[in-house]
């Protein structure tokens, strides 16, 4: 049955859509504090610091995946957990520079799953130096952070060269070994830390 009559009211476009929650929404704004809103497309991590304004919301600092591999070198996959967290770290590392140091999290309409990579982005961004309200036991584990998972992963199927081919060939391509990714993982966080090394966040 379709709801009509003069008390009836239409909901927002993008809430009719299933793209915004207006309350959920309402309430961050509230807090005073920027969001950091994550966004996890088919092939990319975004991560955002936007502050609420009349006109419409305002970016303040922004990380892509695909810089990952522009800019420091990432040979692996642009939205798997260690791409996120690398995502959310830049990001955090600048949104340090221009003096933000807590914000709230925005998930939007994403399905708070624990060790989901919106939290691997999370801890990217708190390992940055920002604060933001959050429970220790949402984050993935660290050695699924650096990708261990997937390198032992790759050691088990290693054995049947054409399973390893077919499931690594992202990697593989780039001139990765999968079983590496840890290795990998460390190189180009070190990479990010230094590229913001003035800031002298732990």
């Amino acid at each position: 049955m379709t709801a009509k009559g003069p008390s009836y009211n239409v909901p927002f476009r993008r809430r009719r859509e299933g793209k915004t929650d207006y309350r959920l929404r309402r309430g961050l704004i509230q807090s005073g504090l920027p969001r950091l809103v994550i966004r996890k497309t088919l092939n990319y991590l975004i991560v955002q610091l936007i502050k609420p304004a009349v006109e419409g919301d305002d970016v303040i600092t922004s990380a892509h995946s695909s810089e990952l591999a522009k800019k420091y070198g990432w040979l692996g996959s642009l939205n798997n957990l260690p791409a996120a967290y690398l995502t959310g770290l830049l990001c955090g590392y600048r949104s340090v520079t221009t003096g933000v140091k807590e914000a709230v999290l925005d998930i939007g309409l994403q399905s708070p799953t624990l060790g989901a990579h919106v939290f691997a982005a999370l801890k990217g961004f708190l390992d940055a130096g920002v604060e933001v309200p959050h429970s220790e036991e949402v984050f993935p584990d660290e050695t699924r952070i650096m990708g261990r998972h997937i390198a032992d992963y790759a050691a088990k199927v290693s054995s049947n060269p054409d399973d390893y081919s077919r499931m690594f060939s992202e990697y593989l391509s780039r001139g990765l070994s999968p079983q590496e990714i840890p290795e990998h993982f460390s190189s180009v966080k070190e990479k990010i830390r230094l590229d913001f090394k003035d800031l002298a966040v732990e």
